[in-house]
């Protein structure tokens, strides 16, 4: 088997199932384990117990696939439209911000179908082979799996990078195949710190240092518990994921635009009002957002993180009179949240 055609075939054909990069790297991630076993000693995972439950399965591909030495890593680009200033996103505070990869549909099925797609056109030119397709559904340390197959860099901001900005979904084939692997990339970031200067709770500690508990991201997704009180008033209008980082890089002025249907906006929300959101009942809750990523946080959270954005919206009989329906809740959890927002407008509870 000529490996080295092979590669650039599977390139060919990722780029052709839509990919928009495809590399190869292979399975040695013995100094990034060492640094992720540093950030968990931290403690900056949070509540995020699997990440240290998992921790070796995700530093040592051949443990989560036996057999596996290398490991193709593929980009995907989810952004369906030009990408507004950070302001212009932003400064409405009555509006409520989803992070952009979460507007559309989930992204897991279509990246991982497209993955298994691929593996179907290396098995009809090898034979069987041992592999598994993966898009965020096992523990896999992807931006360093990315890296080294050389189709980005990791920027400060501690996701990974290349000229046409961040705004993709990976995915990777584990796989028992001896192909050449690609050279890493070059970091472009040079001095530029402005993804570390922008995030609102100063999550990013110091370049490619991220304190997941202060993360927007992390807080308004992974976090289960209340909230805590000192972040609520630094998450703004921001209900489910933060992209401030990625909306000040450089380098995203030179992101592509999807053409996939999936990842185009639904339900309005990338225009959706706070209090439009907060009216849903549980059922719209699941209606509404079934098929999208956003679901998976559930109604109790999907509430808790509306209460702060209403919390920082500008004060309203409308808002006010909103979280009073609210304030006697079943959840202690969404009571909690309802009861600070109403204080922040001056309604004692």
């Amino acid at each position: 088997m000529d490996y080295a055609a092979l590669a650039d075939r599977i390139k060919q054909w990722g780029r052709e199932l839509g990919f928009q990069a495809v590399g190869i790297a292979d399975t040695d991630l013995s100094a990034a384990q060492g640094r992720l076993a540093e950030w968990l000693g931290l403690g900056w995972h949070g509540e995020m117990d699997y990440m240290a439950r998992h921790a070796q399965l995700r530093a040592q591909p051949g443990r989560l696939l036996e057999g596996t030495v290398r490991v193709i890593a593929c980009r995907m680009d989810y952004v369906d439209d030009a990408v507004a200033p950070l302001e212009a996103e932003l400064a409405d505070r009555s509006r409520a911000y989803i992070a952009r990869y979460a507007r559309g549909r989930d992204y897991h099925g279509l990246v991982r179908g497209r993955l298994q797609k691929l593996c179907e056109r290396i098995a009809a030119q090898t034979g069987p082979f041992r592999h598994r397709a993966l898009a965020d559904s096992a523990p896999v340390m992807e931006v360093e799996l990315a890296a080294r197959a050389g189709i980005g860099w990791r920027g400060k901001h501690t996701l990974l990078l290349d000229r046409e900005g961040s705004w993709f979904f990976l995915g990777e084939i584990y796989c028992d195949l001896p192909l050449p692997a690609d050279a890493e990339r070059d970091s472009h970031c040079g001095s530029c710190e402005r993804c570390i200067g922008i995030c609102p709770t100063q999550a990013i500690i110091a370049p490619y240092r991220l304190d997941a508990r202060r993360c927007i991201s992390y807080l308004t997704i992974e976090h289960k518990s209340a909230i805590p009180e000192e972040l609520r008033p630094l998450i703004g209008n921001r209900v489910y994921g933060c992209d401030d980082c990625q909306l000040v890089c450089p380098w995203n002025g030179f992101a592509g635009v999807s053409r996939e249907k999936d990842f185009q906006a639904r339900n309005g929300l990338d225009r959706a009002a706070l209090l439009e959101l907060f009216a849903w009942t549980e059922a719209e809750f699941d209606e509404r957002l079934r098929g999208s990523p956003i679901r998976r946080i559930g109604y109790e959270r999907w509430l808790r993180n509306l209460a702060v954005g209403l919390g920082n919206a500008p004060t309203s009989p409308a808002v006010i009179g909103a979280l009073q329906k609210k304030r006697h809740h079943p959840s202690p959890l969404v009571r909690e949240h309802v009861a600070w927002a109403l204080s922040r407008h001056g309604v004692a509870s």
